[in-house]
Protein backbone atom coordinates (compact mmCIF):
# COMPACT_ATOMS: atom_id res chain seq x y z
CA UNK A 1 0.00 0.00 0.00
CA UNK A 2 1.04 3.65 -0.77
CA UNK A 3 2.20 5.73 2.15
CA UNK A 4 1.37 9.25 2.52
CA UNK A 5 4.79 9.91 2.87
CA UNK A 6 4.53 8.35 -0.97
CA UNK A 7 1.79 10.38 -1.81
CA UNK A 8 4.08 13.70 -0.88
CA UNK A 9 5.54 12.93 -4.17
CA UNK A 10 2.57 12.86 -6.44
CA UNK A 11 1.19 16.04 -7.91
CA UNK A 12 -1.71 17.44 -5.72
CA UNK A 13 -5.34 17.74 -7.65
CA UNK A 14 -8.74 18.62 -6.09
CA UNK A 15 -9.91 14.94 -5.81
CA UNK A 16 -6.87 14.43 -3.91
CA UNK A 17 -7.75 17.33 -1.40
CA UNK A 18 -11.12 16.10 -1.45
CA UNK A 19 -10.40 12.23 -0.19
CA UNK A 20 -7.62 14.05 2.15
CA UNK A 21 -10.07 16.25 3.46
CA UNK A 22 -12.84 13.41 4.15
CA UNK A 23 -9.89 11.11 5.69
CA UNK A 24 -8.96 13.74 7.73
CA UNK A 25 -12.79 14.33 8.89
CA UNK A 26 -13.37 10.73 9.38
CA UNK A 27 -16.61 11.49 6.96
CA UNK A 28 -16.76 7.30 6.04
CA UNK A 29 -15.65 5.90 9.07
CA UNK A 30 -18.29 4.44 10.41
CA UNK A 31 -19.03 2.63 7.24
CA UNK A 32 -19.68 -1.09 7.50
CA UNK A 33 -19.20 -3.56 4.73
CA UNK A 34 -21.16 -7.31 4.73
CA UNK A 35 -18.17 -8.21 2.54
CA UNK A 36 -20.79 -7.72 -0.49
CA UNK A 37 -22.94 -5.51 -2.13
CA UNK A 38 -26.27 -5.43 -0.63
CA UNK A 39 -28.80 -2.53 0.65
CA UNK A 40 -29.07 -1.24 4.32
CA UNK A 41 -29.84 -4.24 6.17
CA UNK A 42 -26.84 -6.65 4.37
CA UNK A 43 -24.37 -3.98 5.47
CA UNK A 44 -25.84 -3.23 8.91
CA UNK A 45 -24.65 -7.08 9.65
CA UNK A 46 -21.19 -6.68 8.28
CA UNK A 47 -17.82 -5.28 9.64
CA UNK A 48 -16.24 -2.02 9.37
CA UNK A 49 -15.00 -1.45 6.59
CA UNK A 50 -11.60 -2.28 5.85
CA UNK A 51 -11.48 0.25 2.54
CA UNK A 52 -10.69 3.38 3.94
CA UNK A 53 -12.27 4.31 0.48
CA UNK A 54 -14.20 3.09 -2.69
CA UNK A 55 -13.87 4.33 -6.21
CA UNK A 56 -15.30 2.15 -8.86
CA UNK A 57 -14.26 2.13 -12.93
CA UNK A 58 -17.64 1.24 -14.35
CA UNK A 59 -17.62 0.62 -18.42
CA UNK A 60 -20.58 -0.23 -20.17
CA UNK A 61 -19.72 -3.23 -22.18
CA UNK A 62 -20.79 -1.85 -25.81
CA UNK A 63 -17.11 -1.19 -27.22
CA UNK A 64 -13.75 -1.22 -26.92
CA UNK A 65 -11.57 0.68 -24.21
CA UNK A 66 -9.83 3.89 -25.61
CA UNK A 67 -7.31 5.97 -24.05
CA UNK A 68 -9.79 8.03 -22.24
CA UNK A 69 -11.38 5.13 -20.53
CA UNK A 70 -7.27 4.71 -19.63
CA UNK A 71 -7.23 7.94 -17.64
CA UNK A 72 -10.14 6.91 -15.71
CA UNK A 73 -9.08 3.55 -14.68
CA UNK A 74 -5.35 5.33 -13.64
CA UNK A 75 -7.62 7.36 -11.79
CA UNK A 76 -9.44 5.39 -10.32
CA UNK A 77 -7.43 2.15 -9.44
CA UNK A 78 -5.09 4.47 -8.44
CA UNK A 79 -6.59 6.77 -5.89
CA UNK A 80 -7.89 3.54 -4.17
CA UNK A 81 -3.77 2.50 -4.20
CA UNK A 82 -2.81 5.39 -2.86
CA UNK A 83 -5.59 5.91 0.26
CA UNK A 84 -5.94 2.40 1.42
CA UNK A 85 -8.83 1.65 -0.72
CA UNK A 86 -10.44 -0.79 -3.31
CA UNK A 87 -11.41 -0.41 -6.69
CA UNK A 88 -14.58 -2.07 -7.85
CA UNK A 89 -14.48 -3.10 -11.38
CA UNK A 90 -18.30 -3.12 -12.28
CA UNK A 91 -20.06 -3.40 -15.90
CA UNK A 92 -22.63 -0.86 -16.13
CA UNK A 93 -24.80 -3.46 -18.28
CA UNK A 94 -28.14 -1.85 -18.34
CA UNK A 95 -28.48 -1.27 -22.14
CA UNK A 96 -29.35 -4.91 -23.16
CA UNK A 97 -29.28 -4.03 -27.42
CA UNK A 98 -25.71 -3.02 -27.52
CA UNK A 99 -23.45 -4.97 -25.04
CA UNK A 100 -21.68 -7.84 -25.40
CA UNK A 101 -19.21 -11.00 -23.86
CA UNK A 102 -16.80 -9.90 -25.97
CA UNK A 103 -16.82 -6.54 -24.64
CA UNK A 104 -16.34 -7.39 -21.00
CA UNK A 105 -13.58 -9.84 -21.76
CA UNK A 106 -11.50 -7.40 -23.63
CA UNK A 107 -12.28 -4.55 -20.89
CA UNK A 108 -11.00 -7.08 -18.51
CA UNK A 109 -7.86 -7.74 -20.22
CA UNK A 110 -7.14 -4.07 -20.61
CA UNK A 111 -7.37 -3.39 -17.06
CA UNK A 112 -5.14 -5.68 -15.66
CA UNK A 113 -2.99 -5.29 -19.09
CA UNK A 114 -2.45 -1.61 -17.46
CA UNK A 115 -1.87 -3.03 -14.27
CA UNK A 116 -4.68 -3.12 -11.93
CA UNK A 117 -6.89 -5.66 -10.49
CA UNK A 118 -10.31 -5.60 -8.30
CA UNK A 119 -8.99 -8.27 -5.90
CA UNK A 120 -8.61 -6.94 -2.11
CA UNK A 121 -8.76 -8.15 1.56
CA UNK A 122 -9.76 -11.73 -0.04
CA UNK A 123 -12.38 -10.79 -2.55
CA UNK A 124 -12.86 -10.21 -5.58
CA UNK A 125 -14.73 -6.88 -6.36
CA UNK A 126 -15.83 -7.84 -9.97
CA UNK A 127 -19.26 -7.07 -9.91
CA UNK A 128 -21.89 -6.05 -12.96
CA UNK A 129 -24.77 -3.51 -12.86
CA UNK A 130 -27.29 -6.85 -14.01
CA UNK A 131 -27.19 -8.29 -10.87
CA UNK A 132 -28.56 -5.68 -9.01
CA UNK A 133 -32.09 -5.58 -11.25
CA UNK A 134 -33.79 -7.15 -8.56
CA UNK A 135 -33.16 -4.31 -5.86
CA UNK A 136 -33.18 -1.35 -8.54
CA UNK A 137 -37.22 -2.74 -9.66
CA UNK A 138 -37.63 -2.80 -5.38
CA UNK A 139 -36.26 0.82 -5.49
CA UNK A 140 -38.70 1.66 -8.12
CA UNK A 141 -41.58 0.22 -6.49
CA UNK A 142 -40.80 2.04 -3.35
CA UNK A 143 -40.49 5.19 -5.36
CA UNK A 144 -43.67 4.57 -6.56
CA UNK A 145 -45.48 4.02 -2.87
CA UNK A 146 -44.01 6.96 -1.79
CA UNK A 147 -45.47 9.66 -4.32
CA UNK A 148 -42.27 9.85 -6.05
CA UNK A 149 -42.19 8.32 -9.09
CA UNK A 150 -45.24 7.66 -11.78
CA UNK A 151 -46.49 5.67 -14.81
CA UNK A 152 -46.18 8.10 -17.99
CA UNK A 153 -47.92 7.10 -20.90
CA UNK A 154 -47.18 10.11 -23.38
CA UNK A 155 -45.36 9.40 -26.78
CA UNK A 156 -42.28 10.07 -26.74
CA UNK A 157 -42.97 13.29 -28.95
CA UNK A 158 -45.42 14.52 -25.75
CA UNK A 159 -42.66 14.38 -23.36
CA UNK A 160 -40.49 15.95 -25.17
CA UNK A 161 -42.61 18.82 -26.05
CA UNK A 162 -43.69 18.72 -22.36
CA UNK A 163 -40.55 18.88 -20.79
CA UNK A 164 -39.84 22.57 -22.08
CA UNK A 165 -36.40 23.91 -22.66
CA UNK A 166 -34.11 26.59 -20.68
CA UNK A 167 -36.46 29.35 -21.36
CA UNK A 168 -39.28 27.70 -20.71
CA UNK A 169 -40.52 25.39 -17.69
CA UNK A 170 -42.33 21.94 -18.32
CA UNK A 171 -46.22 21.33 -18.35
CA UNK A 172 -47.02 18.18 -16.30
CA UNK A 173 -47.83 14.96 -17.69
CA UNK A 174 -51.54 14.51 -17.53
CA UNK A 175 -50.63 10.81 -16.10
CA UNK A 176 -49.03 12.91 -13.01
CA UNK A 177 -51.79 12.88 -10.70
CA UNK A 178 -52.21 9.17 -10.75
CA UNK A 179 -52.38 7.87 -7.25
CA UNK A 180 -49.74 5.16 -6.01
CA UNK A 181 -51.71 2.44 -6.37
CA UNK A 182 -53.07 3.09 -9.98
CA UNK A 183 -48.92 3.93 -10.57
CA UNK A 184 -48.06 0.30 -9.15
CA UNK A 185 -50.51 -1.59 -11.14
CA UNK A 186 -49.57 -0.09 -14.31
CA UNK A 187 -45.82 -1.00 -13.37
CA UNK A 188 -45.86 -4.10 -12.72
CA UNK A 189 -48.32 -4.45 -16.07
CA UNK A 190 -44.70 -3.04 -17.74
CA UNK A 191 -42.78 -5.65 -15.76
CA UNK A 192 -44.91 -8.85 -16.79
CA UNK A 193 -45.03 -7.47 -20.70
CA UNK A 194 -48.64 -6.93 -20.85
CA UNK A 195 -47.52 -2.85 -22.56
CA UNK A 196 -45.64 -3.07 -26.05
CA UNK A 197 -42.34 -1.56 -26.15
CA UNK A 198 -42.22 2.54 -25.80
CA UNK A 199 -45.95 2.30 -24.72
CA UNK A 200 -44.74 3.78 -20.99
CA UNK A 201 -42.27 5.15 -18.86
CA UNK A 202 -41.88 5.27 -15.10
CA UNK A 203 -40.43 8.95 -14.36
CA UNK A 204 -39.23 10.12 -10.81
CA UNK A 205 -41.94 12.69 -9.39
CA UNK A 206 -39.25 15.80 -8.93
CA UNK A 207 -40.20 19.23 -10.03
CA UNK A 208 -41.26 19.89 -13.69
CA UNK A 209 -40.37 23.78 -13.37
CA UNK A 210 -36.82 23.06 -12.42
CA UNK A 211 -34.19 24.90 -14.27
CA UNK A 212 -32.17 21.81 -14.39
CA UNK A 213 -34.10 20.05 -17.40
CA UNK A 214 -32.25 17.19 -15.59
CA UNK A 215 -34.75 17.19 -12.39
CA UNK A 216 -37.58 17.43 -14.50
CA UNK A 217 -38.92 14.05 -13.67
CA UNK A 218 -36.52 12.22 -15.66
CA UNK A 219 -37.67 8.70 -17.07
CA UNK A 220 -36.23 5.89 -15.07
CA UNK A 221 -37.07 2.58 -16.51
CA UNK A 222 -38.31 1.63 -19.83
CA UNK A 223 -39.56 -1.02 -21.76
CA UNK A 224 -37.66 -3.01 -23.63
CA UNK A 225 -37.65 -6.50 -25.05
CA UNK A 226 -34.26 -7.48 -25.92
CA UNK A 227 -32.31 -10.60 -24.48
CA UNK A 228 -29.10 -9.71 -21.85
CA UNK A 229 -25.77 -11.04 -22.35
CA UNK A 230 -26.33 -11.82 -18.56
CA UNK A 231 -29.85 -11.88 -17.22
CA UNK A 232 -31.48 -13.56 -20.47
CA UNK A 233 -34.79 -12.63 -21.37
CA UNK A 234 -36.11 -12.44 -17.50
CA UNK A 235 -36.68 -8.81 -17.88
CA UNK A 236 -38.41 -6.59 -20.76
CA UNK A 237 -38.16 -3.95 -18.40
CA UNK A 238 -34.80 -1.69 -17.91
CA UNK A 239 -33.55 0.99 -15.76
CA UNK A 240 -31.89 4.28 -16.52
CA UNK A 241 -28.65 4.77 -16.27
CA UNK A 242 -29.08 7.77 -14.49
CA UNK A 243 -31.35 5.93 -12.06
CA UNK A 244 -28.84 2.63 -12.08
CA UNK A 245 -25.46 4.55 -11.59
CA UNK A 246 -25.98 6.00 -8.38
CA UNK A 247 -28.13 2.92 -6.76
CA UNK A 248 -25.09 0.72 -8.05
CA UNK A 249 -22.55 3.05 -6.27
CA UNK A 250 -24.78 2.80 -3.13
CA UNK A 251 -24.75 -0.78 -2.79
CA UNK A 252 -21.33 -1.53 -3.22
CA UNK A 253 -20.39 1.70 -0.87
CA UNK A 254 -18.68 3.63 -2.95
CA UNK A 255 -17.32 6.89 -1.13
CA UNK A 256 -16.70 8.84 -4.20
CA UNK A 257 -17.98 8.30 -7.49
CA UNK A 258 -15.65 9.85 -10.12
CA UNK A 259 -17.34 10.52 -13.42
CA UNK A 260 -16.53 13.07 -16.42
CA UNK A 261 -18.17 16.23 -16.53
CA UNK A 262 -21.16 15.74 -18.98
CA UNK A 263 -22.18 13.94 -15.75
CA UNK A 264 -22.14 17.21 -13.93
CA UNK A 265 -25.74 18.33 -14.47
CA UNK A 266 -27.06 14.67 -13.67
CA UNK A 267 -25.64 15.37 -10.18
CA UNK A 268 -28.79 16.58 -8.43
CA UNK A 269 -30.37 13.91 -9.43
CA UNK A 270 -28.24 11.11 -8.00
CA UNK A 271 -28.35 13.30 -4.62
CA UNK A 272 -31.77 13.31 -4.84
CA UNK A 273 -32.23 9.61 -5.27
CA UNK A 274 -29.58 9.01 -2.45
CA UNK A 275 -31.82 10.87 -0.19
CA UNK A 276 -35.09 9.31 -0.83
CA UNK A 277 -33.55 5.83 -0.75
CA UNK A 278 -31.97 6.25 2.73
CA UNK A 279 -35.63 8.05 4.32
CA UNK A 280 -37.25 4.61 3.61
CA UNK A 281 -34.22 2.41 4.61
CA UNK A 282 -33.65 1.19 1.49
CA UNK A 283 -29.71 1.97 0.93
CA UNK A 284 -26.83 3.14 3.87
CA UNK A 285 -25.75 6.23 4.95
CA UNK A 286 -23.55 8.13 4.31
CA UNK A 287 -24.17 7.88 0.72
CA UNK A 288 -21.19 8.10 -2.11
CA UNK A 289 -20.93 11.37 -3.66
CA UNK A 290 -20.10 12.14 -6.95
CA UNK A 291 -17.22 14.19 -8.64
CA UNK A 292 -16.65 15.10 -11.81
CA UNK A 293 -13.52 16.14 -13.96
CA UNK A 294 -12.71 16.96 -17.47
CA UNK A 295 -12.45 14.04 -19.87
CA UNK A 296 -9.39 13.53 -21.89
CA UNK A 297 -9.32 15.70 -25.07
CA UNK A 298 -6.30 14.45 -27.37
CA UNK A 299 -4.63 15.77 -30.65
CA UNK A 300 -5.35 13.62 -34.08
CA UNK A 301 -7.19 11.71 -32.16
CA UNK A 302 -11.52 10.55 -31.73
CA UNK A 303 -13.04 8.72 -28.68
CA UNK A 304 -16.38 8.75 -29.81
CA UNK A 305 -17.46 4.80 -29.94
CA UNK A 306 -19.19 5.23 -32.68
CA UNK A 307 -16.93 6.73 -35.29
CA UNK A 308 -14.45 4.39 -34.43
CA UNK A 309 -16.94 1.98 -35.07
CA UNK A 310 -17.57 3.24 -38.17
CA UNK A 311 -13.53 2.93 -38.96
CA UNK A 312 -13.83 -0.33 -38.26
CA UNK A 313 -16.86 -1.08 -40.13
CA UNK A 314 -15.94 0.77 -42.99
CA UNK A 315 -12.24 -0.30 -43.11
CA UNK A 316 -10.74 2.50 -42.63
CA UNK A 317 -8.52 0.72 -40.12
CA UNK A 318 -7.79 -3.38 -40.01
CA UNK A 319 -9.54 -3.81 -36.90
CA UNK A 320 -10.62 -2.42 -33.07
CA UNK A 321 -6.51 -3.08 -32.38
CA UNK A 322 -5.28 -1.95 -35.37
CA UNK A 323 -2.07 0.53 -34.23
CA UNK A 324 -3.20 3.50 -35.44
CA UNK A 325 -6.28 3.53 -33.41
CA UNK A 326 -6.52 4.94 -29.76
CA UNK A 327 -8.07 2.14 -28.06
CA UNK A 328 -6.17 0.54 -25.53
CA UNK A 329 -5.75 -2.58 -28.01
CA UNK A 330 -4.41 -0.44 -30.69
CA UNK A 331 -2.27 1.41 -28.33
CA UNK A 332 -1.10 -2.16 -27.38
CA UNK A 333 -0.30 -3.48 -30.30
CA UNK A 334 1.09 0.22 -31.06
CA UNK A 335 3.79 -0.61 -28.66
CA UNK A 336 2.99 1.40 -25.96
CA UNK A 337 3.49 0.02 -22.43
CA UNK A 338 1.23 0.31 -19.59
CA UNK A 339 3.94 2.42 -17.48
CA UNK A 340 4.41 4.96 -20.12
CA UNK A 341 0.18 5.56 -20.17
CA UNK A 342 0.39 5.65 -16.32
CA UNK A 343 3.32 8.44 -16.91
CA UNK A 344 0.99 9.94 -19.82
CA UNK A 345 -2.38 9.92 -17.07
CA UNK A 346 -0.06 11.17 -13.83
CA UNK A 347 1.78 14.16 -15.72
CA UNK A 348 -1.92 15.72 -17.90
CA UNK A 349 -2.80 15.63 -14.22
CA UNK A 350 -6.87 16.00 -13.45
CA UNK A 351 -8.62 18.82 -13.55
CA UNK A 352 -12.48 20.49 -13.90
CA UNK A 353 -12.21 22.33 -17.07
CA UNK A 354 -11.89 20.92 -20.51
CA UNK A 355 -8.30 21.62 -22.74
CA UNK A 356 -6.25 19.83 -25.16
CA UNK A 357 -3.32 17.57 -24.57
CA UNK A 358 -0.76 17.34 -27.58
CA UNK A 359 -0.22 13.76 -28.79
CA UNK A 360 3.36 14.56 -28.56
CA UNK A 361 2.91 14.46 -24.61
CA UNK A 362 1.97 10.93 -25.00
CA UNK A 363 4.99 9.66 -27.10
CA UNK A 364 6.88 11.60 -25.03
CA UNK A 365 5.87 9.29 -22.12
CA UNK A 366 6.50 6.40 -24.13
CA UNK A 367 10.12 7.31 -25.23
CA UNK A 368 10.82 8.66 -21.49
CA UNK A 369 9.38 4.88 -20.19
CA UNK A 370 11.45 2.81 -23.02
CA UNK A 371 14.75 4.82 -23.32
CA UNK A 372 16.36 2.42 -21.02
CA UNK A 373 14.14 -0.70 -21.63
CA UNK A 374 14.07 -1.67 -25.34
CA UNK A 375 17.16 -3.46 -26.78
CA UNK A 376 18.93 -1.55 -29.36
CA UNK A 377 19.40 -3.06 -33.00
CA UNK A 378 20.66 -2.22 -36.53
CA UNK A 379 17.69 -2.08 -39.01
CA UNK A 380 18.00 -0.72 -43.07
CA UNK A 381 14.72 0.59 -43.68
CA UNK A 382 14.99 1.63 -47.45
CA UNK A 383 18.51 -0.91 -48.48
CA UNK A 384 20.52 -0.68 -51.31
CA UNK A 385 23.79 -2.51 -51.01
CA UNK A 386 26.91 -1.19 -49.97
CA UNK A 387 30.10 -3.39 -51.86
CA UNK A 388 33.77 -2.88 -50.14
CA UNK A 389 35.67 -3.93 -53.58
CA UNK A 390 38.86 -3.99 -51.48
CA UNK A 391 37.33 -6.63 -49.22
CA UNK A 392 39.38 -9.61 -50.45
CA UNK A 393 42.35 -7.60 -51.01
CA UNK A 394 42.29 -6.60 -47.37
CA UNK A 395 41.27 -9.61 -45.84
CA UNK A 396 42.23 -12.42 -48.17
CA UNK A 397 38.83 -14.17 -48.91
CA UNK A 398 35.57 -11.88 -50.47
CA UNK A 399 33.88 -14.39 -48.11
CA UNK A 400 35.62 -13.96 -44.99
CA UNK A 401 33.41 -12.15 -42.27
CA UNK A 402 34.22 -10.75 -39.16
CA UNK A 403 32.62 -10.56 -36.02
CA UNK A 404 31.17 -7.07 -34.16
CA UNK A 405 29.44 -6.45 -31.21
CA UNK A 406 27.55 -3.04 -29.75
CA UNK A 407 25.88 -3.14 -26.23
CA UNK A 408 22.45 -4.45 -25.73
CA UNK A 409 21.62 -1.63 -24.05
CA UNK A 410 23.55 2.11 -23.48
CA UNK A 411 23.16 2.08 -19.85
CA UNK A 412 23.53 -0.44 -17.71
CA UNK A 413 23.34 -0.94 -13.64
CA UNK A 414 25.85 -1.41 -11.19
CA UNK A 415 25.16 -4.61 -11.01
CA UNK A 416 25.46 -5.48 -14.13
CA UNK A 417 29.89 -4.74 -15.10
CA UNK A 418 29.76 -4.89 -18.06
CA UNK A 419 26.65 -4.52 -20.55
CA UNK A 420 25.02 -7.01 -22.65
CA UNK A 421 26.13 -7.72 -25.98
CA UNK A 422 24.62 -8.09 -29.39
CA UNK A 423 27.07 -10.12 -32.44
CA UNK A 424 26.88 -9.44 -35.50
CA UNK A 425 29.31 -10.10 -38.64
CA UNK A 426 30.68 -7.99 -41.21
CA UNK A 427 31.80 -9.00 -44.75
CA UNK A 428 32.30 -7.87 -48.21
CA UNK A 429 28.92 -6.40 -49.09
CA UNK A 430 26.69 -4.64 -46.29
CA UNK A 431 23.18 -3.09 -46.58
CA UNK A 432 22.70 0.61 -45.85
CA UNK A 433 20.01 3.20 -45.92
CA UNK A 434 19.48 4.49 -49.58
CA UNK A 435 19.18 8.32 -48.25
CA UNK A 436 22.90 7.81 -46.95
CA UNK A 437 24.85 7.92 -50.36
CA UNK A 438 24.70 11.04 -52.46
CA UNK A 439 26.53 10.90 -55.60
CA UNK A 440 26.37 15.18 -55.66
CA UNK A 441 25.79 15.52 -51.93
CA UNK A 442 23.99 18.88 -50.74
CA UNK A 443 25.97 21.31 -48.59
CA UNK A 444 26.60 20.12 -45.13
CA UNK A 445 25.82 16.57 -45.62
CA UNK A 446 28.85 14.20 -43.98
CA UNK A 447 27.38 10.57 -45.12
CA UNK A 448 28.78 8.92 -48.21
CA UNK A 449 29.69 10.61 -51.35
CA UNK A 450 32.67 9.77 -53.33
CA UNK A 451 36.14 10.60 -51.79
CA UNK A 452 34.13 10.89 -48.20
CA UNK A 453 35.06 8.73 -44.85
CA UNK A 454 32.64 7.52 -42.91
CA UNK A 455 32.27 4.92 -40.17
CA UNK A 456 30.17 1.45 -40.63
CA UNK A 457 28.60 1.74 -36.70
CA UNK A 458 30.35 -0.93 -34.40
CA UNK A 459 32.91 -1.66 -37.42
CA UNK A 460 35.29 -0.44 -40.08
CA UNK A 461 35.74 3.11 -41.21
CA UNK A 462 35.24 3.48 -45.29
CA UNK A 463 36.20 5.37 -48.06
CA UNK A 464 33.42 5.91 -50.35
CA UNK A 465 34.21 5.34 -54.29
CA UNK A 466 31.55 5.72 -56.34
CA UNK A 467 28.19 3.73 -57.08
CA UNK A 468 26.55 1.81 -60.02
CA UNK A 469 23.78 2.15 -61.59
CA UNK A 470 20.92 0.85 -63.89
CA UNK A 471 19.48 1.85 -67.13
CA UNK A 472 17.04 4.62 -65.50
CA UNK A 473 19.75 6.13 -63.58
CA UNK A 474 18.76 4.34 -60.24
CA UNK A 475 21.23 3.66 -57.82
CA UNK A 476 21.48 0.02 -57.52
CA UNK A 477 25.00 -0.54 -55.41
CA UNK A 478 27.22 2.05 -53.45
CA UNK A 479 31.03 1.55 -53.49
CA UNK A 480 33.98 1.75 -51.15
CA UNK A 481 36.98 0.81 -49.83
CA UNK A 482 37.57 -0.64 -46.70
CA UNK A 483 40.13 1.13 -44.38
CA UNK A 484 42.01 -1.86 -42.37
CA UNK A 485 42.94 -1.78 -38.44
CA UNK A 486 40.03 0.81 -38.15
CA UNK A 487 37.67 -1.82 -36.76
CA UNK A 488 35.41 -0.18 -33.88
CA UNK A 489 37.27 -1.56 -30.54
CA UNK A 490 40.55 -2.12 -31.30
CA UNK A 491 43.28 0.09 -31.29
CA UNK A 492 43.40 1.43 -34.36
CA UNK A 493 39.64 2.27 -34.55
CA UNK A 494 40.98 5.90 -34.22
CA UNK A 495 43.88 6.09 -36.42
CA UNK A 496 41.12 7.95 -38.87
CA UNK A 497 39.13 10.50 -38.53
CA UNK A 498 35.53 9.48 -40.00
CA UNK A 499 32.78 12.27 -40.57
CA UNK A 500 30.04 10.73 -39.72
CA UNK A 501 28.49 6.69 -38.69
CA UNK A 502 26.00 5.30 -39.93
CA UNK A 503 24.01 1.50 -39.28
CA UNK A 504 24.21 -1.32 -41.55
CA UNK A 505 23.12 -4.37 -41.48
CA UNK A 506 25.49 -7.55 -43.01
CA UNK A 507 24.24 -9.23 -46.29
CA UNK A 508 26.08 -12.39 -44.62
CA UNK A 509 23.66 -12.67 -41.32
CA UNK A 510 21.07 -9.76 -41.90
CA UNK A 511 17.54 -10.88 -41.59
CA UNK A 512 14.65 -9.97 -43.86
CA UNK A 513 11.85 -8.04 -42.29
CA UNK A 514 8.31 -6.62 -42.94
CA UNK A 515 8.43 -3.11 -40.92
CA UNK A 516 5.33 -0.98 -40.38
CA UNK A 517 5.91 2.70 -40.03
CA UNK A 518 2.80 3.77 -38.73
CA UNK A 519 2.23 7.50 -38.37
CA UNK A 520 -0.78 9.28 -36.74
CA UNK A 521 -4.28 8.61 -38.28
CA UNK A 522 -4.85 12.26 -39.00
CA UNK A 523 -3.63 15.46 -40.39
CA UNK A 524 -5.50 17.57 -37.88
CA UNK A 525 -5.37 18.25 -34.69
CA UNK A 526 -8.97 17.85 -33.54
CA UNK A 527 -10.41 15.88 -36.73
CA UNK A 528 -14.32 15.89 -35.70
CA UNK A 529 -14.20 19.54 -33.86
CA UNK A 530 -17.39 21.43 -34.88
CA UNK A 531 -19.15 18.95 -36.89
CA UNK A 532 -16.71 18.54 -38.87
CA UNK A 533 -16.47 15.15 -41.61
CA UNK A 534 -13.40 13.41 -39.84
CA UNK A 535 -13.19 10.90 -42.10
CA UNK A 536 -11.88 14.02 -44.73
CA UNK A 537 -8.64 14.54 -42.23
CA UNK A 538 -7.94 10.95 -42.84
CA UNK A 539 -4.05 10.88 -43.14
CA UNK A 540 -3.17 9.04 -46.35
CA UNK A 541 0.31 8.12 -45.08
CA UNK A 542 -0.72 7.09 -42.13
CA UNK A 543 0.51 3.63 -42.99
CA UNK A 544 3.77 2.59 -44.89
CA UNK A 545 4.98 -0.76 -45.24
CA UNK A 546 8.85 -1.36 -45.72
CA UNK A 547 11.00 -4.34 -46.84
CA UNK A 548 13.81 -4.01 -44.78
CA UNK A 549 16.74 -5.99 -43.42
CA UNK A 550 17.44 -6.01 -39.65
CA UNK A 551 20.53 -7.51 -37.54
CA UNK A 552 20.67 -11.10 -36.94
CA UNK A 553 19.60 -10.78 -33.08
CA UNK A 554 15.82 -9.00 -33.82
CA UNK A 555 15.56 -12.41 -35.60
CA UNK A 556 14.89 -13.63 -32.15
CA UNK A 557 12.35 -11.11 -31.24
CA UNK A 558 9.14 -12.35 -29.26
CA UNK A 559 5.96 -10.85 -29.83
CA UNK A 560 5.28 -7.68 -27.86
CA UNK A 561 8.86 -6.91 -27.32
CA UNK A 562 10.18 -3.57 -27.74
CA UNK A 563 13.70 -2.00 -29.30
CA UNK A 564 15.22 0.85 -30.45
CA UNK A 565 15.85 1.09 -34.19
CA UNK A 566 19.12 3.07 -33.87
CA UNK A 567 18.43 6.45 -35.62
CA UNK A 568 15.11 5.28 -36.25
CA UNK A 569 12.92 5.12 -33.30
CA UNK A 570 11.07 2.38 -31.41
CA UNK A 571 9.70 -0.65 -32.86
CA UNK A 572 7.74 -3.36 -31.52
CA UNK A 573 7.13 -6.96 -32.81
CA UNK A 574 3.87 -7.31 -34.00
CA UNK A 575 2.05 -9.42 -31.26
CA UNK A 576 -0.25 -10.88 -33.93
CA UNK A 577 1.62 -11.38 -37.47
CA UNK A 578 5.20 -11.73 -35.90
CA UNK A 579 6.37 -15.50 -35.36
CA UNK A 580 10.13 -15.65 -34.23
CA UNK A 581 12.93 -17.01 -36.50
CA UNK A 582 10.51 -16.40 -39.67
CA UNK A 583 10.11 -13.03 -41.23
CA UNK A 584 9.61 -10.92 -38.15
CA UNK A 585 6.90 -7.80 -38.70
CA UNK A 586 7.62 -4.96 -36.36
CA UNK A 587 5.55 -1.59 -35.85
CA UNK A 588 6.62 1.56 -35.71
CA UNK A 589 5.68 2.60 -32.11
CA UNK A 590 7.54 6.41 -32.30
CA UNK A 591 10.47 8.44 -33.46
CA UNK A 592 13.25 9.29 -31.06
CA UNK A 593 11.59 12.91 -31.07
CA UNK A 594 8.45 14.27 -32.07
CA UNK A 595 8.90 15.56 -36.16
CA UNK A 596 5.24 15.24 -36.43
CA UNK A 597 5.00 18.32 -39.32
CA UNK A 598 8.25 18.80 -39.11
Amino acid sequence: MTTSADNDHKPSNFLRQIIENDLAQATYASRRWAGSPGDAAHHAAGQSDPAKIRTRFPPEPNGYLHVGHAKSICLNFGLARDYGGVCHMRFDDTNPEKEDTEYVNSILDAVQWLGFGWDANGTSHLYQASDYFDFMYRAAEYLIESGHAYVDEQTPEQMRANRGDFGKPGVDSPFRSRTPAENLTRFRQMRDGQLPDGAAVLRAKIDMASPNINLRDPAIYRIRRATHHNTGDAWCIYPMYTFAHPIEDALEQITHSICTLEFEDQRPFYDWLMARLIEGGLLPSPPPKQYEFARLNLTYVITSKRKLAQLVNEHKVNGWDDPRMPTIVGLRRRGYTPESIQLFAERIGVTKSDSWIDYSTLEGCLREDLENKAHRGMAVLDPVKLVLTNWAEVFGSESYTEDCHAAVLPHHGDDQPEPAQRHFKIGHAVWIEREDFAEVPPKGYKRLFPGNVVRLKAGYVIECTGCAKDANGQVTEVHAKVIPNTKSGTAGADSVKAKAAITWVSVADGVSAQVRLYDRLFTEAQPDAGGKDFLASLNPNSLKVASAFVEPSLAAAQPDQKFQFERHGYFVADRVDHVPFATPVFNKVTGLRDTWGK
